[in-house]
C-alpha cells in the first residue's frame, strides 16, 4: 500500500471508497426512482410497484462526507500482530474492533492472522484454547467491549485454569465525546479489562500506537512464559481509526526468544540422588508436556530408573501402552517412598500411605498465583519444591540420574520394572474385560463407541481432540496413545460448553498437518454453543464428531438421584431439570442445517463401524462430519 496521501483526483482508500460508494448508491437509487416515476406520469399510467431487492431490506444511515484515512492505526496493529506470528483470530464481528477486522482482511490479506468467524465469544475462546493445546502457542480472540468480553469469560477462565496461552484483544470506545447513542455507551467501559483481570496473567490498555506495540509484544512474552496463561490487551476504537503519518510511523519491538526457567542445578542433583536411592519411586505428571520434546525425555527418565509414571493426562505426557505407565495401578502412589510431581496443580492429592515417603514438586505454578479463584488448588506439602518449569528441568535431571546409577542399582531397577510391567498388563486386561460388558447393548455403551472409533482410526495419523472424563476414560484406558497430539486433555476450569469449540480449534491446528481429528462430544456440553458447527462448515475444518447423546446432564442427574435417595425421597423424579429428552434433540438434522455432513441417530452398535468409515471419508476430503449416536449414561 502506498504511503502517499490521496488527492482529490486519485483513487480513494478502501474506507473512503466504502463510504462514498454507499452515499453514491443511495443517490443513484433515488434518482432512478424519480426518473421512472416521471416517465410513467407522462404516459398517464400509474408507476409500477418497486421490486424489492433480494434479501432483507436495510435502512442505511445517513452518510457524512467521507473522511479518508490512508494509513489507519489498525493497519499498524496488524503489522504488530503479524510480527508475533499469529495464525488465526477467532471472533464475532463487532463495531468496537471492526476497523481492526477490516485491516486484517484487507490490509493483512486475511492471512497470519486469518479471521475465523464465531457465533459466540465463548466459542472464540474455546477454539483458541483447543488450538493452543495442539500448537503450544496462543491464538488471538477479539471481544466486543463489555458485552462480548462477558460472553468470553468462561472460555478465558478455562484456559487460565489449564495453564494455556491465549491473546485476548478487547475492543472499546473510551472517549465519551465520540460515543453515540445508548448502545455505544452501554457497550463501552472505563476499564473493560477489569472483567477478566482476575483470570488473565497480565493486561493493559494502551493510549497510543507506540504503547500498543510495546504492550502487545510484552503480552505475548508473558503469555508464553511458563506458567502459560491468557493475556488481555485493549484496542481502543480511537487508536484503530487514528491516522498514521504518510511515511514512517511507530516501530514494532522485536520479540526475541525466552528460555523457560529450569531448576537449580544443586537441587536437581539432590533430587537425582533421591530417585536413584528410592525403592518405590513414582513420577506423577499432569501438565508437563508443553512441546512434543517432553514425551521422549520423560520416557528416557522413567526407563533409566524403571520407575512408575502416573499420568493424569491434562496433556499427553506419557504413552498409554508403555509398561511403566501406572495410572491403572493405585498402589504405584500409595506404596511409594518417593513421589515426584511434575506440573501437578493438585499435588496435595498424590499421597503415599507410607509415613517415611518423601514428596518433591517441580512446577512453574510456584512462580505465579492469583487469589480470587481457587485454580491454585489445595496447599501441597512438599519436602522440596522446585519453582521451575518441569519440562525445562527434565534434561538436567535425566543427566544427573544417569551419573548416579550404579550396576547394583540397575539390577534392582530391572526387577522393579518387571513388576510394574506386569501391573500395567493386568490393568489393561481389566479395562478390556470391563469394556466388554454391555457390548451389544442399545443404546450404545461408551466403551463400544470408543472402540468402534479406535478400530477405524488406529492406522491413521489421528488426534483425539476431546476430554474423556464423561465416558469413563475409555480412550486413555484402551487406545495406544504415544504422540503429543494424540490427546489434548480437559478444559482446566471444567466449564461446560468447552468441548465442541476446543475440538474445532484443535482440528484447525491439525489441518495443516493432515491429521484426522476426532471428537466424542457430550450432548449437554454441545448445546451450550451449537453454532460451532456452522464455523466448522464455513471454514472447512475437517473434524469427525460422534455425539455422546445420553439425553441428560448426566453428572447432575446421577448426583440428584444420590441426593434424593440419601434424603429418603427416592430417585423417581431426579430427571426433572436434568434430562434433555422432551423433546429429544435430533443432532443430525441440526448439523445438516448448518452445512455439516451427518448421519443418525444411531442406536444399533452394529451400524457404528460402517457409519464411522463413511464419515471419515468426508473428513478426509476436508469437511466436518457428525454422527448422532444414542449412548448409555457413562
Amino acid at each position: 500500500m502506498s504511503d502517499k496521501p490521496k488527492g482529490a483526483d486519485e483513487t480513494v482508500s478502501r474506507r473512503g471508497f466504502l463510504k462514498v460508494a454507499t452515499a453514491s448508491a443511495a443517490a443513484t437509487v433515488a434518482a432512478s426512482a424519480s426518473a421512472a416515476a416521471a416517465a410513467q406520469s407522462a404516459v398517464g399510467d400509474p408507476p409500477a410497484p418497486a421490486v424489492p431487492p433480494s434479501g432483507p431490506t436495510v435502512e442505511m444511515p445517513p452518510v457524512a462526507e467521507a473522511a479518508i484515512i490512508a494509513r489507519p492505526g489498525s493497519d499498524f496493529m496488524v503489522d504488530v500482530l503479524k510480527s508475533l506470528g499469529f495464525e488465526y483470530i477467532f471472533a464475532v464481528p463487532a463495531n468496537t474492533f471492526l476497523p481492526l477486522q477490516e485491516s486484517i482482511i484487507n490490509y493483512g490479506g486475511n492471512s497470519s492472522p486469518e479471521f475465523i468467524t464465531a457465533t459466540n465469544e465463548d466459542l472464540s475462546a474455546g477454539m483458541a484454547h483447543g488450538y493452543a493445546k495442539i500448537e503450544g502457542r496462543p491464538a488471538l480472540i477479539a471481544c466486543h467491549a463489555s458485552v462480548g468480553t462477558q460472553h468470553a469469560t468462561m472460555g478465558i477462565y478455562n484456559a487460565f485454569c489449564d495453564r494455556e496461552p491465549m491473546f485476548v484483544v478487547l475492543g472499546n470506545e473510551l472517549d465519551a465525546a465520540k460515543k453515540h447513542g445508548v448502545v455505544s455507551w452501554a457497550h463501552s467501559g472505563q476499564d473493560v479489562a477489569a472483567i477478566v483481570r482476575e483470570f488473565v496473567k497480565w493486561d493493559d490498555c494502551p493510549v497510543s500506537l507506540e504503547h500498543f506495540a510495546e504492550s502487545a509484544v510484552r503480552a505475548y512474552r508473558i503469555a508464553t512464559t511458563p506458567p502459560m496463561m491468557p493475556v488481555a490487551l485493549v484496542a481502543d476504537l480511537g487508536l484503530q481509526e487514528q491516522a498514521l503519518p504518510p511515511a514512517g510511523g511507530p516501530r514494532v519491538p522485536k520479540l526475541g526468544t525466552t528460555e523457560p526457567p529450569a531448576g537449580d542445578s544443586a537441587t536437581v542433583a539432590e533430587l537425582a540422588k533421591m530417585l536413584v536411592a528410592a525403592e518405590s519411586p513414582v513420577i506423577v505428571v499432569e501438565r508437563l508436556a508443553r512441546t512434543p520434546e517432553a514425551i521422549p525425555l520423560l520416557v528416557e527418565l522413567a526407563e533409566t530408573l524403571q520407575c512408575a509414571v502416573v499420568d493424569r493426562k491434562q496433556r499427553m505426557n506419557f504413552p498409554t501402552r508403555h509398561p511403566l505407565e501406572q495410572s491403572g495401578n493405585p498402589a504405584a502412589v500409595t506404596d511409594a517412598d518417593l513421589i515426584v510431581g511434575m506440573e501437578v496443580l493438585d499435588f496435595a492429592n498424590a499421597r503415599s500411605g507410607r509415613p517415611d515417603a518423601k514428596r518433591v514438586a517441580i512446577s512453574a505454578n510456584a512462580l505465579f498465583s492469583k487469589s480470587v479463584y481457587g485454580a491454585y488448588q489445595q496447599f501441597d506439602e512438599a519436602d522440596i519444591e522446585i519453582a521451575a518449569d518441569a519440562q525445562a528441568t527434565l534434561p538436567a535431571l535425566l543427566e544427573a540420574v544417569k551419573r548416579h546409577v550404579t550396576a547394583h542399582r540397575r539390577r534392582a531397577f530391572q526387577e522393579r520394572g518387571r513388576k510394574l510391567a506386569e501391573a500395567h498388563a493386568n490393568a489393561l486386561r481389566g479395562a478390556r474385560a470391563a469394556a466388554a460388558a454391555g457390548w451389544d447393548s442399545s443404546p450404545i455403551s461408551t466403551a463400544r463407541l470408543c472402540m468402534e472409533v479406535w478400530n477405524q482410526i488406529k492406522d491413521e495419523d489421528w488426534s483425539f481432540v476431546a476430554d474423556s472424563v464423561f465416558f469413563q476414560y475409555w480412550p486413555l484406558r484402551l487406545w495406544d496413545m504415544k504422540k503429543s497430539y494424540h490427546y489434548i486433555g480437559g478444559p482446566g476450569g471444567y466449564g461446560i460448553g468447552w468441548g465442541a469449540p476446543a475440538a474445532v480449534g484443535a482440528a484447525l491446528a491439525n489441518r495443516k498437518y493432515g491429521r484426522l481429528s476426532v471428537n466424542i462430544q457430550q450432548d449437554g456440553d454441545f448445546m451450550m454453543g451449537p453454532g460451532i458447527l456452522w464455523t466448522a462448515a464455513h471454514h472447512e475444518i475437517p473434524l469427525l464428531t460422534l455425539m455422546h447423546d445420553n439425553r441428560a446432564y448426566m453428572a447432575e442427574l446421577m448426583q440428584m438421584e444420590s441426593i434424593a435417595s440419601r434424603r429418603g425421597r427416592g430417585a423417581a423424579r431426579a430427571s426433572i431439570g436434568t434430562a434433555i429428552n422432551d423433546p429429544p434433540i435430533d443432532y443430525a438434522k441440526l448439523a445438516r442445517s448448518m452445512g455439516v455432513y451427518a448421519e443418525g441417530p444411531i442406536s444399533n452398535p452394529g451400524d457404528l463401524g460402517p457409519a464411522i468409515k463413511r464419515a471419515i471419508a468426508v473428513v478426509k476430503r476436508g469437511e466436518p462430519a457428525l454422527l448422532a449416536t444414542l449412548t448409555q449414561p457413562r
